[in-house]
């Protein structure tokens, strides 16, 4: 080999090393803990927001992550998780920032033999049951839970507005799942707490259609089933807490909490029981998707 050509080589050879070192340098992972001197790991600033595998619940985190992002927050989108002993070990650990959760439901998790059943214990008591480092914002009147509902032509009839209306009617007929015969605010509850009397029928996933067909007059129906809205039925109040109050809330980690308490607590003030029903119409029946379904809600409720 020529003296030239040696020359080229060792000079090729030399930038291939430099080359190499320096890619070696820049690939270094930060997150991995194993860089150069000094290096530290970065930190994310987003918000990561979770939800469960639940088409309603995906909605609502939907809703909270376009919120922070119309007030300049970044966020990560975690979704359709699953159940609570899947993401609550998440909040815990703080993997997960802020997550759409139902108050009375959520309360029994920590504490199964909770007594409190109103929107306003539930809540409290929820509050002195989260572990360290959770809290809830607001709650937010939409609730989904147990409820009971009548036809609207049943309810116009008989001027009923809550459970107690029903009182001192003849012939009253409830239907639910078999369970609801035994549970504590089935048949008997409804005499102990308003003085109703029924009849039960065990009608599982035809409930809605035996209330409209009439073959019952009171339905046991979870209060935010789009079938509220699409087969026109009135959910009866329940002021004496019949039912374990499960409201919409939001639990997120203390560390942020009141970073973003204004806008997420805008978000539950807005969302009503009917407007809950009317998100879930929009997934089922218009088929839209959570991206579509949130971004029209804060638009119409001034918050995108």
């Amino acid at each position: 080999m020529s003296t030239a050509r040696t020359r080229v080589a060792l000079a090729l050879s030399a930038t291939a090393i430099t080359a190499l070192a320096l890619a070696g340098c820049a690939s270094s992972d930060p997150l991995s803990g194993d860089g150069g001197a000094g290096d530290q790991p970065s930190e994310s600033s987003a918000i990561v927001i979770g939800s469960q595998a639940y088409y309603s619940n995906e909605i609502i985190a939907e809703i909270y992550a376009q919120a922070l992002e119309a007030a300049d927050f970044e966020v990560e989108r975690n979704f359709n998780i699953g159940q609570r002993d899947a993401y609550i070990p998440s909040l815990e650990d703080g993997s997960i920032d802020l997550f759409p959760e139902y108050t009375g439901n959520l309360l029994q998790f920590f504490e199964p033999e909770t007594t409190a059943t109103t929107p306003d214990d539930v809540y409290a008591a929820l509050q002195d049951a989260l572990p360290d480092g959770l809290t809830v914002l607001d709650q937010s009147t939409a609730t989904d839970q147990d409820s009971y509902n009548v036809t609207a032509d049943f309810a116009a009839e008989n001027s009923l507005t809550t459970i107690g209306d029903l009182a001192g009617i003849d012939g009253l007929v409830l239907g639910g799942a078999p369970e609801l015969e035994e549970r504590p605010y089935g048949p008997a509850g409804l005499k102990s707490v308003y003085g109703v009397d029924v009849a039960f029928s065990a009608t599982g996933d035809t409930t809605v259609d035996e209330l409209v067909a009439g073959n019952i007059q009171v339905a046991n129906v979870y209060s935010a089933d789009p079938l509220i809205k699409t087969k026109d039925l009135v959910t009866l109040d329940d002021p004496e807490g019949l039912f374990l109050a499960s409201n919409v809330v939001p639990v997120v980690s203390t560390d942020i909490a009141g970073e973003i308490e204004d806008v997420i607590n805008a978000v539950s003030a807005a969302l009503t029981p009917e407007g809950l029903v009317s998100l879930n119409v929009q997934s089922t029946t218009d088929e839209m998707s959570p991206q579509d379904i949130a971004a029209a809600w804060l638009s119409e409720n001034g918050l995108g």
